[in-house]
């Protein structure tokens, strides 16, 4: 007589995502993207915005703007992502509007970097907010084009021709 023995095992994991707050998002290329970004941001605006005898004031006013308003722009997507709030508003394409924010910024950021640059006048201080400036510009091209892949890229379809 044979007989059978079948054994049922039940595991249960509990995964980081499974809160609120979702912190694997720091842990992958976009997160660290972004905090790299907001990283050089903040410290290129606190340069400019403490050092003292500007040589140019509309210049350095200029890339403080733009420095704050990205990065605060920075903050926004990245607490989204971290709370994982596109999913709550699904009548707004969120990768497309990433793909935008970093295409204007790119632009934006460098133009504010390199007219630091020529305009610092032997500041260290706006000479170091120049290059997180650059920085900073480098790292949302990077961004710009992992983001691109994602929303311009080849989409597979379900039929085969």
């Amino acid at each position: 007589m044979s007989h059978t023995v079948i054994t049922t095992t039940t595991t249960t994991t509990r995964t980081s995502g499974d809160g609120v707050l979702y912190m694997g998002y720091t842990r992958t290329i976009p997160g660290l993207l972004k905090l790299g970004q907001m990283l050089a941001l903040l410290i290129a605006f606190l340069c400019v915005h403490c050092a003292r005898g500007w040589p140019s004031w509309a210049a350095f006013q200029y890339f403080e703007v733009v420095a704050l308003w990205f990065l605060i722009a920075f903050l926004i997507f990245f607490l989204m992502h971290l709370f994982r709030l596109q999913a709550k508003m699904p009548c707004i394409n969120w990768p497309l509007t990433e793909f935008f924010h970093y295409s204007v910024g790119t632009v934006l950021i460098l133009i504010a970097s390199i007219i630091a640059a020529v305009k610092s006048g032997g500041v260290s201080a706006l000479v170091a907010a120049s290059v997180f400036g650059f920085i900073a510009t480098f790292l949302m091209a990077v961004s710009l084009w992992t983001s691109y892949s994602v929303t311009c890229g080849p989409h597979q379809t379900g039929s085969a021709v």
